[in-house]
């Protein structure tokens, strides 16, 4: 798995939400897929991992 790009991930969500009328949890979920992840649970879950542990899984 690539590294999450958190600024694309923002911009992705911001726009599923607003021009596609989505929740912010669907965008984020979206967003989340787009960068290989299963959701947007999954992409917070990684990053708070990494900032913990400051190791890549």
């Amino acid at each position: 798995m690539n590294i999450p790009d958190i600024a694309d991930f923002e911009e992705r969500a911001a726009i599923a939400e607003y021009d596609g009328g989505l929740s912010r949890k669907e965008a984020e979920d979206v967003a989340a897929r787009a960068q290989g992840f299963k959701n947007s649970d999954a992409y917070w879950r990684w990053l708070a991992d990494y900032v913990v542990t400051r190791k890549l899984p």
